[in-house]
């Protein structure tokens, strides 16, 4: 057993849209660039928050999801994340109570800082408030006396005059103000219809907006009290998540190529996956299909993962000859996994623009946002799971496929409304739900296995 030390933060907020990501960006860039090893983390399912984080720290940004990983592996994956750092800061999600609707506090913000054992940090917009802003404060940090509320940062505040009277009212609260961010000074994120703008497609902007948060912050906030707050963080007794090796007498001497899609039209994906498919024994290779017009030499497998394919269709479309090479893998019975985007990439077409044409289906952006975590159970055998595997997933997107025929379907999921989601053909399997395989790393196996066989 390897117990933890490592000071930790978490950034939480009394609700969506009080500044967390400038805040804990802006702490993770400030305190590198004090010469620290940071470590950054985000609460729930999110992908593009860390891309953000990874620009800040020089690190991989990695999530930690209590519902689809399991609560019994938040603290271990974040000791695997933390390893050889001077500090760790923890995004949270929505609200600090707000987690899996009809789950109570599963993979919320205060439910993540409980298994971390780690201090908050409650970042609240004080734009339209003053004495009010104790009353919320206190609430926050005695609803529940195991998450420890350390200290606040107050957002958008007007002036002096609007600061003194926000710490008069929290002298009474008992929390500790340690910081103060302007309202003028708020750094321009652009947003879309899934979130922030992900690095990969604004990566000079990206840069410069994580320089201005880090500026913001550093000017605005006590790093010295905050690092002493992260030092206080319990001690974790769980041994680091590794992806499960394959002994000498079973590894075979072939690594087979599994091709990952990348870019800027597939940003979404987990870094435990590409760490799983290489301790299964696989040679993980990137390729981006705005650009690259052939697979990496050799490709056995594909993973296409999410991102925004409907932003790019007209560039994925026009690169014919990877198409046709898609196609082709998938044609041979080579394994080929696809989550959200990449099942996109898979159909007939996208908005009218041909695609692959590797499943018989259409897809097409739509006014209505299907989000939420799944339940989910393998209707049938596939190259990532066997029939009655159970898994957990999460959907968010914009988008509806009208399938035509010729496959079966990946998942039966249970809730909102019981029903069936994705198409197995042959070695494809092409899904909505995004999953974490750290929670079963049989898949990755499973995948790499078929990558060497087909």
């Amino acid at each position: 057993m390897v117990m933890s030390s490592v000071p930790r933060l978490v950034i939480a907020a009394p609700s969506s849209g009080s500044g967390k990501t400038t805040v804990a960006t802006g702490l993770m860039a400030a305190f590198t660039a004090r010469g620290l090893a940071v470590s950054p983390h985000k609460v729930g399912p999110d992908y593009i928050d860390p891309g953000y984080h990874a620009l800040a720290t020089g690190r991989v940004g990695r999530n930690l999801d209590a519902y689809l990983c399991g609560a019994e592996l938040i603290a271990p994956l974040f000791a695997h994340g933390a390893r050889g750092c001077d500090l760790a800061v923890v995004e949270g999600v929505m609200g600090m109570f707000d987690g899996a609707a009809g789950e109570g506090e599963l993979a919320s913000t205060a439910h993540v800082a409980k298994l971390l054992r780690a201090p908050v940090v409650l970042v609240v917009d004080a734009s339209s408030q003053s004495r009010s802003v104790a009353a919320l404060v206190h609430g926050f940090a005695s609803w529940d006396p195991r998450v420890r509320v350390g200290g606040v940062i107050l957002n958008k505040v007007a002036s002096d005059r609007h600061e003194e009277l926000l710490r008069e009212a929290l002298d009474s609260a008992g929390v500790p103000v340690l910081g103060v961010l302007r309202r003028a000074e708020q750094v321009d994120t652009p947003s879309r219809h899934l979130g922030l703008v992900p690095v990969a497609e604004r990566l000079a902007a990206a840069v410069a907006a994580v320089a201005a948060m880090a500026a913001q912050v550093r000017e605005g906030c006590d790093l010295d009290a905050l690092f002493a707050l992260a030092r206080g963080a319990g001690a974790l007794s769980d041994d680091p998540w590794e992806p499960p090796v394959l002994s000498a007498t079973e590894r075979p001497t072939e690594r087979p190529v599994v091709a990952v899609a990348g870019g800027p039209a597939f940003t979404f994906s987990y870094a435990e996956h590409a760490e799983l498919l290489a301790a299964a024994g696989a040679e993980v290779v990137t390729f981006d299909p705005l650009r690259d017009e052939r697979l990496p030499d050799g490709s056995a497998g594909l993973v296409i993962g999410g991102g925004f394919p409907e932003v790019y269709a007209p560039e994925l479309s026009a690169n014919e000859p990877l198409r046709k090479a898609v196609a082709e893998l998938a044609l041979a019975g080579a394994p080929v996994a696809a989550e959200c985007a990449g099942l996109l990439y898979l159909c007939r077409e996208l908005d009218g623009q041909p695609m692959c044409g590797v499943l018989d289906a259409e897809a097409r952006m739509s006014g209505r946002l299907t989000l939420g975590y799944r339940d989910a159970v393998a209707v049938g055998d596939s190259v990532l799971a066997a029939a009655g595997t159970r898994m957990r997933g999460h959907e968010f997107h914009r988008t509806v496929v009208e399938p035509g025929a010729g496959a079966a379907p990946a998942w039966g999921v249970r809730a909102p409304v019981r029903r069936v989601e994705g198409f197995v053909q042959h070695g494809v399997h092409a899904s909505y739900l995004h999953t974490h395989w750290a929670a079963a790393p049989g898949v990755a196996h499973r995948f790499v296995e078929r990558c060497r066989t087909s």
